[in-house]
């Protein structure tokens, strides 16, 4: 740096001017200081900066002024901020800048902007300085807050995705949730769901075909409907439940959950149980079949054959598989010839248990006799009470071999079971009885049905409750044996009848038919009607 000495006050006015245009030029260009060569006026106890240095010379008569471009003179400038035009204080005007030879203020190109402060330069003010113009480095900018100016610059590049704590978190525990819910769809649990399942009106026609078809004998045309009721169950082999079936079911007060072994036992397939389910479907056609056309007075001959004998009763050793049953014979009774299971049946049902009954039977083309001793239902005993289940049983399972007079058919799929046993029966008496059995009304109902016309318990009485009352019945039909899980469980508008056998429920359908209902036997405090 060269410091210059004046001799005369018109001198050191020049030269502060010609100094002052200098310096500036060079902040213009980008020179962050003054360049060696150049003349420059400071003051040492001054902060300097590469905005606007500080002018120590003075011309005469005008102390502390800058000469303007335009008469030679100085303009006052004081260590005081002034107001401009559009209200930001302390900025120079373009009127108030010196201009070079070009006519731009501060020697600056038009459109330069301008990177100045207010108290550059300004004695004992703090240092100003900024690297404005230097390659690389930021761009000051001093215009944020005045009408018009762009917006304040930031840090942060506008094109990178900001991602807070709380944005992580939450997507964190939003997979979290994500892998639950498809945990609790797929991942199968050890139940069984059961829930009501659909109702067949067995009066109905299927696929424009009768659910019940009667060939070799007269039919009546028949009004109202005799519902079967169903209950679908899952969580079997081949039909796993998940949480989310699990949940529904002990929210559903018309489902309910249970350990998947007791509905499936363990180690059964999906084929086996179908299986199952379909021979119990036949069987229960062929004893409603048997059933109905005994309640009608008709002739039903069959072979009664062994197919299995009970461990521990008194047929076992006495009776085997293949054994073909021809006549009973009770101590100190008589002998009956049996050509149908209800001869069997009206036998025992009237000998006590532990009665020793003789058995005429056929075994590999001989007939021979053998003594059995009889034994109680299950879960009964001898000298229990009246309501419990009266006669006793032989121990063995039997299959009929049964000439039927009459062909009848069904047509119904993705049903299996035995217990709707009873309503086959009752629409099959409905379409060979003159007139409308029914009288039009909605009766459902549900039981198994054996060979001698005995209405069975079944299982989901429940649910077939709420499926009755779901499809518009407005009766239902049943086992007695039933009771105890119907009361307290009937749908508000529903009616529930009690049932033991094939003709107390012909009996109870003709008397809702008649409006005759007074007198229907009921579980003690099952109807909520």
């Amino acid at each position: 740096m060269t410091t210059v000495t004046v001799g005369s006050a018109a001198e050191h006015s020049r030269v502060c001017h010609d100094a002052a245009g200098s310096l500036r030029a060079q902040q213009v260009a980008g020179v962050p200081g003054p360049v060696q060569g150049t003349t420059s006026l400071v003051r040492h106890d001054d902060p300097v900066t590469h905005q606007e240095p500080r002018e120590t010379g003075r011309a005469a008569g005008a102390p502390g002024n800058r000469r303007s471009g335009a008469d030679g003179n100085l303009l006052a400038r004081s260590g005081n901020t002034r107001p401009t035009s559009d209200g930001t204080a302390g900025r120079d005007t373009a009127a108030s800048r010196p201009e070079d030879s070009t006519g731009h203020p501060d020697a600056r190109p038009p459109g330069a902007s301008d990177a100045r402060t207010d108290d550059a330069g300004r004695h004992g003010a703090p240092d100003a300085h900024t690297d404005a113009g230097r390659p690389g480095a930021p761009e000051a900018r001093t215009d944020a807050g005045r009408p018009g100016a762009p917006d304040a610059r930031t840090d942060i590049d506008d094109g990178v995705p900001y991602v807070t704590y709380r944005a992580v978190t939450m997507v964190v525990a939003g997979a979290g949730l994500a892998l639950l819910l498809l945990a609790m769809m797929l991942i199968p649990l050890p139940y069984a769901v059961q829930r009501p399942g659909p109702t067949v009106d067995t009066l109905s026609e299927h696929e424009g075909e009768p659910l019940i078809a009667v060939d070799g004998a007269p039919t009546y045309p028949t009004g109202g409907e005799l519902r079967l009721t169903t209950v679908s169950v899952s969580g079997g082999p081949g039909y796993p439940v998940t949480a989310v079936d699990v949940l529904a079911g002990w929210i559903d007060d018309n489902e309910v959950v249970l350990p998947r072994e007791a509905v499936f036992p363990e180690g059964t397939t999906r084929e086996q149980i179908d299986e199952e389910s379909s021979a119990q479907m036949a069987s229960s056609q062929t004893s409603a079949t048997v059933a109905a056309l005994e309640e009608l007075g008709q002739e039903v001959p069959m072979v009664l054959t062994v197919t299995g004998v009970a461990p521990g009763s008194g047929a076992e050793g006495a009776l085997e598989p293949g054994d073909v049953i021809t006549s009973i014979r009770p101590a100190g009774e008589s002998r009956t010839e049996v050509q149908s299971f209800s001869d069997l049946s009206q036998v025992l049902g009237s000998t006590a248990p532990g009665t020793v009954v003789t058995v005429g039977i056929e075994r590999d083309g001989s007939s021979r006799e053998v003594d059995v001793t009889t034994m109680g239902h299950p879960g009964t005993q001898a000298g229990e009470a009246a309501d419990e289940p009266q006669g006793s049983l032989l121990g063995v399972v039997l299959e009929p071999d049964v000439e039927l007079p009459v062909d009848i058919s069904f047509d119904i799929d993705n049903i299996g079971g035995p217990s709707a046993g009873t309503m086959f029966a009752l629409g099959i008496v409905d379409l060979l009885t003159p007139g409308e059995m029914t009288g039009g009304e909605r009766i459902a109902g549900t039981g198994t049905m054996d060979l001698a016309g005995d209405v069975g318990a079944i299982g989901g009485i429940q649910q077939k409750l709420a499926g009755a009352k779901r499809d518009g019945a407005e009766w239902f039909l049943a086992p007695e044996d039933n009771c105890g899980e119907v009361v307290g469980h009937v749908p508000a508008g529903l009616r529930v009848v009690s049932v033991g056998t094939l003709g107390e429920a012909r009996d109870a359908v003709e008397a809702i038919g008649s409006g005759d209902t007074a007198d229907l036997p009921t579980c003690v405090g099952a109807s909520d009607a």
